[in-house]
């Protein structure tokens, strides 16, 4: 029988909603970050980084282009004949088939997976984190403290505490209460999602809620454990980590990567983030261009300015084009004279000649007001804006687009353009 001491668990099968345009036809773990990365990617390294070989990837929104992505986990190496990386998404089963409900019931689903490699511990993973961390420092941590459960935590602004799980603890660190989003949190300790179970606590909690609808690990299995007197312990973890579950920490991260003395560093020898790039020919950047504090990746030539902004792989900026603070993905093109400003464009996505995105004052969004904010233009992949159009801040526009969807030109601040058949 396979033995494996700690396998992993890899939620990846949220929508993201609101990430708005961006995750409408893409998993939020499969979103393009820092150029060439995607959001996955980072736990995915952590787990080859902290020595975890076998990891259970459990999709469900949206799934190809994680499928793709993932592959049979070269670029981690994670193509192992034991263990390596597996993709689970929900499946048809002899007696009844249902999608995943919640984070734990996705788990639930899958005991025969973890069944398989017989593990002493289980590490359950978020799929959409940025951070660096070495589970395997936990784990040793889990030993020693003879926990059954250990939390990782991280210390977060006490006005900022309703979001999140909050946790207390004694002095040696073991949780003594526990409270999910709490209006008056008793302290500023939040969970980040992370778990480490021992793996027969892990699977009393999942067969004994299995009936509980849309079983959740911060509403149900945590509650479930501490009620039962497990021993719960609290792994407190002080580096970046990062929720881009927002348009605005989204491209607030990004920003981040281009700091002079970058937060979150990509380029540390002894942590590399791994991710699946194909073989692409080198950047191309024009005698007459300007490019300060960027990151331009692959494939992508420049005839224009590009300042303070993250290029992805393959992306064409025409001459005469300057483009401040933005995040554009792969494979976009943008056509010649274009003033580009805190603007997010997906990938495939085509921007004419003479447009301006992101002028105009201070609008609240009128659809989506607190997703589409931050003085932010969210264009959605696959999407064409025709030239000679302008576009205003806190404004969103997905599919392809004629001169007729605007009025005399302009899409103006707060404004949302979705085309038919397009998904929000």
């Amino acid at each position: 029988m396979i033995k494996k001491e700690m396998i992993a668990m890899l939620l990846a099968g949220g929508q993201g909603s609101r990430l708005g345009v961006l995750t409408a036809k893409v998993a939020k773990p499969a979103v393009s970050f820092g150029g060439k990365y995607r959001i996955i990617d980072f736990p995915l390294s952590n787990c080859i980084n902290s020595g975890v070989d076998t990891v259970g990837v459990l999709t469900q929104y949206q799934p190809l282009r994680l499928n793709t992505h993932i592959g049979i986990g070269i670029p981690w190496d994670l193509d192992r004949n034991v263990g390596g990386v597996t993709v689970l998404p929900p499946y048809e089963k002899s007696t009844n088939s249902e999608w995943y409900t919640g984070t734990a019931n996705a788990i639930y689903q899958n005991l025969e997976y973890m069944e398989t490699y017989n593990p002493d511990y289980v590490l359950i993973l978020s799929g959409d984190h940025i951070y660096k961390m070495d589970y395997e420092v936990m784990l040793d941590e889990h030993k020693a403290s003879n926990a059954d459960v250990t939390i990782a935590v991280m210390p977060v602004p006490m006005e900022e505490a309703s979001r999140f799980g909050i946790v207390v603890t004694d002095e040696e660190g073991r949780i003594t209460e526990f409270q999910e989003k709490p209006e008056n949190p008793s302290s500023n300790l939040a969970s980040m999602g992370i778990y480490i179970f021992s793996w027969p606590v892990l699977k009393n909690a999942l067969i004994k809620l299995s009936e509980q609808p849309n079983c959740d690990f911060g509403k149900h299995i945590i509650p479930y454990c501490f009620e039962n007197n497990k021993n719960l312990q609290a792994y407190e973890f002080n580096g970046y980590w990062k929720d881009v579950g927002t348009l605005s920490s989204y491209w607030e991260a990004n920003m981040e990567l281009i700091d002079i003395i970058p937060e979150f560093n990509l380029y540390e020898e002894f942590w590399k983030i791994y991710t699946n790039s194909s073989n692409l020919p080198p950047q191309y950047i024009s005698e007459n261009s300007v490019i300060e504090k960027s990151i331009i990746s692959n494939e992508s030539e420049i005839y224009g300015d590009v300042h303070g902004s993250v290029l992805g792989a393959g992306v064409t900026v025409g001459k005469g084009t300057v483009i401040k603070d933005s995040i554009i993905m792969r494979d976009v093109t943008i056509g010649e004279n274009c003033v580009i400003n805190k603007a997010i464009i997906a990938e495939d996505s085509v921007i004419g000649n003479n447009v301006t995105l992101g002028i105009g004052s201070e609008v609240p969004n009128k659809e989506k007001p607190a997703i589409y904010a931050g003085g932010l233009v969210t264009i959605g992949e696959n999407s064409v804006i025709p030239a000679d159009i302008q576009v205003g801040v806190n404004t969103a526009i997905s599919g392809v687009t004629t001169k007729e969807d605007y009025k005399d030109c302009v899409l103006a601040s707060g404004e949302t353009l979705i085309k038919a058949g397009e998904r929000v």
